[in-house]
């Protein structure tokens, strides 16, 4: 496994946090998430709008 620097780990948890509080957030709210999973952009949540045919 790769080390990074201690200031670079701090960075790394910060926006870990950042974007976790931020999905939660937009979660309680009802509001859906444009996400990457399997290298491609996918919304998450009930609102989300339907996946087009080519994606």
């Amino acid at each position: 496994m790769t080390k990074i620097s201690p200031d670079a780990q701090k960075t790394l948890e910060a926006l870990r946090k950042a974007v976790a509080d931020t999905l939660d957030r937009k979660q309680r709210l009802g509001h859906y998430a444009v996400i990457w999973r399997d290298g491609k952009p996918v919304t998450i949540g009930d609102d989300a709008p339907p996946a087009s045919p080519d994606h």
